[in-house]
């Protein structure tokens, strides 16, 4: 996989007067990544706060430069990611992904990935802008990598 940035987080807000923001986090272990954006922002602290997230950083001073960092997305290389078991995959290395048919023939392209509660649900969008979902399940996907997504054809239609 190439070593783009993954937005782990975004800066909704300022909170208090001492220079912490508000986050909406999309990690599951936020707390353990303490550069972002290629070094600009140095996480000190991280809490629960009631609606996301609480982040205190060494370059920000004030509510004014916290307020300044409103809508900023928190991004860290994809190498920092931690390794991927066999069968697992990041969202974001699925996106845009060419979807094709196990024949070969191109299907479109992955857009979204949702989990409606029984698992995720891969969305491709094809040539013609019509959408299908597949279920990201063995039955369904028997493989992918970092070129394409192979999608069995009872799935495709």
């Amino acid at each position: 996989m190439s070593d783009r940035p993954i937005t782990l987080a975004a800066i909704i807000g300022a909170h208090g007067i001492a220079g912490e923001v508000r986050l909406k986090v999309f990690a599951d272990d936020f707390a353990s990544y303490k550069s972002f954006n290629n070094g600009a922002l140095t996480l000190k602290s991280v809490r629960t706060g009631s609606n996301g997230a609480i982040a205190r950083f060494a370059e920000v001073a004030d509510r004014n430069a916290a307020e300044a960092l409103r809508g900023t997305q928190l991004t860290v290389p994809r190498s920092a990611l931690p390794p991927l078991e066999e069968g697992e995959y990041y969202h974001v290395d699925l996106l845009g992904l060419p979807a094709v048919s196990e024949a070969g023939d191109a299907l479109g392209k992955v857009i979204a990935i949702d989990n409606y509660g029984a698992g995720d649900v891969i969305e491709v969008e094809r040539p013609d802008g019509k959408r299908f979902m597949v279920p990201m399940r063995p039955e369904a996907v028997p493989e992918w990598n970092d070129q394409r997504l192979v999608i069995h054809a009872g799935y495709a239609e």
